[in-house]
């Protein structure tokens, strides 16, 4: 496919509000490709590099290249060029690089250049999400939206579906089924402002202890363990701890959803970082889990003895669990009958926060578990107000933190995929985290101001609020009370940022 076409059908999404007109353009889009174009033409409507970062800052970018005057590039031409940039290293690499981005120009034409300097900035905003793209996926091949969305739930991965489907047609569909050994998108929690109004939207549910962990999806076929993150990383080598567990509960086969934890002495959770370091850690395994030992606590059974168990209610897939899984190794919890029953879940809420948890997830008993989306049956609850949202730009410090990138602009997602700003904040940030978000936030800039820089909008931040108040001076009309950082969450990604639309529903006393 040639990106040419890529880049006016990305052009007229951007140019449409229309949910429906994005899907026919998306449609005709995917009519046109060939399987092996998909793998790069879906991150690239979304606005990503299969390739990832590559170095390519403004500073590369800012050449005046004289446009092609005919469209000869290949969407597969265009990849094995970053591919090519994306290795280079070494003395002089950035001249190297310089030279290719160059080269990659020159043979683009005008609307393709535009697209480039879209894509390498990230700044491709036209709304072509995966919701859209699996629509289109469905009307160029004939098959069923729903068995598409099924499908890409159970692959993980919307262009494995869409390669199949477009090389195989609808039956391709019939291969993605769950498999223990391939991790599924977890579902994941809307969030509720508090424990009775999750009750009064649930009714009979369960309330769930919401652990400040690192989610994991753990898979069993006889003495084959593997342990898969959130964003599907395979982290097995990582977690004896979890293997060895996982090794001893009494089904052979299975798929089991949880979080992994460290804990004190007194069994209390230890800090975010120090699970989330311990996680992380690929060297000296040995020595790390002696140091920071961690605890799986698990909450769901997707699979049991080859039975795939997604579709049954919430209350049977626990019956499953707690068949397998026994009761120190499952997230504590308490059942309520509905809204009258609330104060009992408020109760549980308090004593989960004085045991050192962050709050709750209030789960309905005849939910399914729906995989990959934010469904409404789980409901989080934490005290404090928290959002996660994308750096869009930094300012320099002052006084002591001089030379540090310390105001950070904040921004919640729009449904376009864009950012608008909610406000700033400097607060909550150790020395060590000054140091790391200086670094970082340099390799992300697009621009560089007297006052700072503007980045690409990739970093998530954890923000700890107070609560909203009306602004003339920010786009959304309100902004951030008393904003503070959490955490860097660098296993997310910014199309996992909350929303504006999110944030103003959870404040409609503040909402313009």
């Amino acid at each position: 496919m040639l990106l040419s076409r890529l880049a006016q059908v990305s052009q007229e999404v951007a140019a449409t509000s229309a949910r429906s007109r994005k899907i026919a353009l998306l449609g005709g889009l995917f009519r046109d490709a060939e399987a092996d174009d998909v793998p790069i033409v879906i991150p690239y409507l979304a606005g990503r590099l299969p390739q990832g970062r590559l170095g390519i800052g403004w500073k590369i970018l800012d050449q005046r290249i004289p446009p092609a005057a005919e469209p000869t590039l290949t969407v597969r031409d265009v990849d094995a060029r970053l591919t090519l940039i994306g290795g280079v290293t070494g003395t002089g690499s950035q001249a190297e690089r310089r030279r290719l981005v160059g080269e990659l120009l020159a043979a683009a034409t005008g609307e393709e250049q535009r697209f480039l300097f879209g894509l390498l900035t990230g700044e491709v905003r036209q709304g072509a999400l995966d919701a859209h793209a699996v629509e289109g996926l469905a009307e160029a091949t004939g098959a069923a939206s729903a068995d598409v969305r099924r499908a890409v739930m159970l692959a993980g991965s919307l262009q494995t579906v869409a390669r199949a489907l477009l090389a195989d047609g609808p039956a391709a569909l019939d291969r993605f089924r769950l498999t223990v050994g391939r991790p599924v998108l977890p579902m994941l929690a809307q969030t509720a402002s508090s424990v009775s109004e999750a009750v009064g939207k649930l009714g009979a549910c369960a309330v769930e202890e919401k652990l400040d962990g690192i989610r994991v999806q753990v898979h069993r076929d006889g003495d084959d363990v593997r342990v898969y993150t959130r964003t599907l990383d395979d982290i097995t080598d990582r977690l004896p701890e979890l293997t060895s567990a996982a090794g001893e509960l009494a089904g052979e086969r299975f798929i089991l959803d949880g979080e992994v934890i460290a804990l004190d002495e007194g069994g209390r959770p230890r800090s975010f970082q120090e699970t989330a370091g311990r996680v992380g850690s690929r060297l000296d395994v040995a020595t790390a889990a002696a140091a920071v030992p961690v605890s799986p606590v698990f909450f769901d059974a997707l699979s049991v003895d080859g039975r795939d168990l997604l579709d049954l209610p919430f209350a049977d897939r626990h019956a499953e669990l707690a068949r397998l899984v026994p009761e120190p190794m499952r997230v504590r919890r308490t059942l309520v009958a509905g809204p009258e029953d609330a104060a009992a879940a408020e109760d549980f809420l308090a004593e989960t926060l004085e045991r050192g948890h962050e709050g709750v997830v209030v789960k309905g008993l005849d939910a399914p578990y729906s995989a990959g989306r934010r469904g409404a049956s789980w409901l989080k609850v934490k005290p404090v107000h928290t959002l996660d949202l994308v750096v869009l730009a930094a300012e320099w410090g002052h006084g002591r933190r001089t030379g540090t990138l310390s105001n950070l602009h904040l921004g919640a997602r729009n449904p376009d995929g864009s950012f608008t700003m909610l406000g700033k904040t400097f607060k909550g940030m150790t020395d060590k985290m000054l140091a790391w978000q200086t670094e970082r936030l340099q390799e992300l800039a697009v621009e560089k101001h007297g006052w700072g820089v503007t980045v690409r909008p990739e970093l998530v931040v954890e923000i700890a609020y107070d609560g909203l108040q009306r602004s003339t001076r920010y786009p959304a009309g309100v902004t951030l009370r008393f904003a503070r950082v959490v955490r860097y969450r660098e296993d997310k990604r910014p199309e996992e940022a909350d929303t504006v639309e999110t944030l103003l529903a959870a404040h409609p006393e503040v909402a313009p």
